[in-house]
């Protein structure tokens, strides 16, 4: 039997309450932020993260779920859907792994795969896309990794410390998925 949001060492879950204190951090941390989200890193408070949270919970057009190692159940990271345009099966989809201890060593990769599988088999998506900003090497790697195709750029979109950086856009269709996944 098929687990559903649970790999070898990851599962997704619901966010708990007792996560936001540790998501605050996260939204704080500038480092992080500036490989997250392509807008400028703004302090955010207990009220402003229960209140990000609560939106994606009270709505259809986005799904988030916490990333949590599967044996201490610790929150490391959080993944989901957003922009989801159920008329087209069209959805976009983020990531971002926050513990340093927890990245390079595949936990990327494994929630990706089994949100792209809850997003394809569970919500039928038809499209799923993303944006990353060229200098985040390591997600433009994951991304492709998981067969993602880059379709454009946004030439010199982000400002960033004095330099200029560029937006790529990429997609998976369901196909293109299936076909990687299951070889047909």
């Amino acid at each position: 039997m098929r687990k559903l949001l649970i790999g070898d060492k990851i599962k997704l879950t619901s966010i708990r309450d007792d996560d936001l204190e540790i998501i605050e951090e996260w939204f704080n941390d500038v480092e992080f932020m500036r490989y997250y989200d392509m807008l400028p890193a703004i302090p955010k408070t207990s009220k402003d993260v229960k209140e990000m949270i609560d939106g994606f919970s009270n709505t259809d057009e986005r799904y988030v779920f916490a990333i949590r190692d599967k044996e201490s159940s610790k929150i490391i990271g959080i993944t989901g859907f957003d922009e989801i345009i159920w008329s087209s099966g069209v959805a976009t989809i983020f990531i971002g792994i926050w513990d340093e201890n927890y990245r390079g060593i595949g936990i990327g990769k494994e929630a990706m795969s089994l949100i792209l599988d809850f997003g394809f088999n569970e919500l039928n998506f038809h499209r799923i896309q993303l944006n990353v900003i060229s200098y985040n090497e390591r997600a433009i790697r994951l991304y492709e990794g998981q067969g993602f195709v880059k379709e454009g750029t946004c030439r010199e979109f982000i400002y960033r410390d004095g330099k200029r950086y560029d937006l790529h856009f990429y997609g998976l269709l369901r196909s293109e998925w299936s076909c990687r996944r299951f070889g047909n």
